[in-house]
């Protein structure tokens, strides 16, 4: 007798089949990286702010209720010409060095105060403090102290051969909605503005007409 055994045949088993996922809405969310540290709560870096008059935003503008903190002393800046440059650049200089070597009418005094235009739009708004007698001067101020609790509007009245600012207010108080002021002091705002536009030394070459030294 032999000793090889018959092998069996192998019974049929039937195969699970394999279960594939409907698919479902479409989302992104798993792609999103999961390594990026939280931004929550972070203020974007502040840039240089605009600088200019209540009239020359040409809008509806708000200045800082604040007056105490938002509203600067009155200082003192000269326009410098700027090699390359179409247009003049405004500095802050020492009041010193400025009556010691400028003549007054280049000198230019005013008070910087944190403004917006609708939805945010910031700027230092160049509030008068000098020769406040001048209508367009007085204008200016008075439409800058309303501006503090309504949105503000300063025209100028040339085309009608008057000297001075028409002062309107918006016709709804909440036409725009409240400005969401910087969290960043008034003096942080200045000297991000001029970083590099403050003349604090002698360094006067350009605008006492001195030669200066080739690039």
């Amino acid at each position: 007798m032999s000793n090889v055994k018959k092998l069996q045949p192998a019974q049929d088993v039937e195969a699970e089949p394999i279960s594939i996922a409907k698919p479902g809405e479409f989302s992104l969310d798993a792609f999103k990286s999961k390594r990026n540290p939280s931004l929550a709560n972070v203020e974007t870096l502040q840039t240089a702010l605009p600088l200019h008059s209540l009239a020359q935003a040409k809008d509806w503008v708000r200045l800082h209720h604040d007056e105490d903190n938002y509203w600067s002393d009155e200082y003192c800046f000269v326009s410098v010409p700027i090699k390359g440059a179409s247009r003049d650049s405004l500095h802050l200089i020492d009041e010193d060095l400025a009556m010691q070597y400028l003549p007054s009418s280049r000198i230019q005094r005013f008070r910087p105060a944190l403004a917006t235009k609708p939805h945010d739009r910031f700027f230092l708004c160049s509030v008068p403090s000098q020769n406040l007698e001048n209508s367009f001067n007085r204008d200016n101020l008075a439409g800058c102290e309303q501006a503090k609790t309504l949105w503000t509007q300063a025209t100028s009245r040339k085309e009608e051969g008057v000297d001075g600012y028409k002062i309107d207010r918006a016709r709804d108080v909440d036409a725009f909605p409240a400005p969401s002021w910087p969290s960043k002091s008034l003096d942080e705002l200045i000297a991000v503005t001029f970083a590099g536009h403050m003349i604090t030394t002698a360094d006067l070459l350009r605008l006492v007409g001195a030669k200066q030294c080739s690039e």
